[in-house]
């Protein structure tokens, strides 16, 4: 596909979606009370990975849906040129619609108008404007345990501390699994299960004399963990950390720019990969409160590049965007969850 293909593609879709909404994540718990908690609560809250087909290329986007208190839904569209607020979002009986509203030359708005339905956990339909329109299809995002990432652990038998490093990991099915570290070596834990707030785990100690099961029952709120791991050696109390707690999670970002502002948003994970609107970050680099990542598209035989260098200090970021067409100032608010609330900030998670 030519150089002027990969124009127009790209230009039909921002004139379909939006300048800014071209284009994982985890889907959320319905909205507080369960209000049609059957019919339409659980299954469109949430992020959806959605895909466009425009001409040869392929456009993959996030769909983000969230319900105010007085139950009016509320969506967004994240792509990597940024989030576009959707507008009159309705879904009932599986079938979902909503408009998408964006300034066009002169000072006119154009709209695009979606028709689709929700079926079985896959989202489908077709994304309408007078410029044309485009099939939309989707899936919804898998949701990241809690438990999952790095945690230092310190277990406290009367005076004595022992401490360790707890890495729990999910497989592609949402499976955990984990693995100990301590000066006696690295063990896996086994029976590893997370539920609305509560982990438990198994792991077997050896020493040069002796082998036990000590079984771990516990809570994790935020970045931490407190429980008690029990053997027929006795009982003791835990405490564990998140490592780069203070970074994982969801931010809603501001990049500057002189023809205005672009509002987008960075998720990190457990395992220090990232999706920035709906690109996947490889890695996250991090040093003395400092992250930096790189990411790289391909327009057929074109590349570009962007290089986003940051800091972090009491949930706030500040940083750069580099790419080849210049400089741009990021800063960015991370989302905190309040447990039982919604989040003071955003309307993403």
């Amino acid at each position: 596909m030519n150089h002027r293909a990969n124009l127009k593609a790209i230009v039909l879709c921002s004139l379909l979606v939006g300048a800014m909404v071209c284009g994982q994540a985890f889907a959320q718990a319905a909205d507080a009370g369960g209000r049609q908690r059957g019919r339409g609560g659980f299954a469109l809250y949430g992020d959806w990975q959605v895909k466009m087909q425009f001409g040869e290329r392929q456009f993959d986007s996030i769909l983000s849906f969230t319900r105010e208190r007085e139950g009016k839904w509320k969506g967004s569209w994240i792509s990597f040129w940024g989030i576009g607020d959707l507008t009159d979002v309705k879904f009932e009986e599986e079938k979902l619609t909503f408009s998408n509203s964006m300034p066009g030359r002169g000072g006119e708005a154009r709209t695009s108008k979606f028709e689709g339905t929700i079926k079985e956990g896959k989202l489908s339909g077709t994304l309408k404007s007078e410029r044309g329109e485009t099939k939309v299809e989707g899936k919804r995002a898998r949701r990241t345990s809690r438990a999952v990432g790095i945690w230092d652990m310190k277990i406290k038998v009367g005076e004595r501390e022992y401490t360790g490093t707890l890495t729990i990991t999910a497989d592609k099915e949402g499976k955990l699994s984990g693995v100990w570290k301590s000066r006696r070596g690295e063990r896996p834990v086994t029976d590893v299960k997370y539920e609305r707030g509560r982990l438990s785990y198994k792991r077997t100690i050896k020493t040069e004399d002796n082998e036990w099961t000590s079984t771990f029952e516990g809570n994790i709120r935020g970045n931490a963990i407190t429980g008690k791991v029990k053997s027929d050696r006795g009982e003791a109390e835990v405490t564990g950390q998140r490592v780069n707690g203070d970074i994982i999670g969801t931010w809603n970002l501001e990049i500057a720019s002189e023809e205005g502002s672009t509002k987008q948003r960075l998720r990190i994970n457990p395992d220090m990969t990232a999706l920035y609107g709906s690109n996947l970050v490889k890695k996250i680099d991090v040093e003395d409160g400092k992250i930096s990542f790189k990411i790289v598209l391909e327009f057929g035989d074109q590349k570009y590049e962007m290089n986003v260098e940051g800091k972090i200090e009491e949930n706030k970021l500040a940083g750069e965007l580099k790419t080849s067409r210049g400089n741009r100032k990021i800063t960015g608010t991370k989302v905190i969850r309040r447990f039982g609330r919604r989040p003071t900030t955003g309307q993403n998670r």
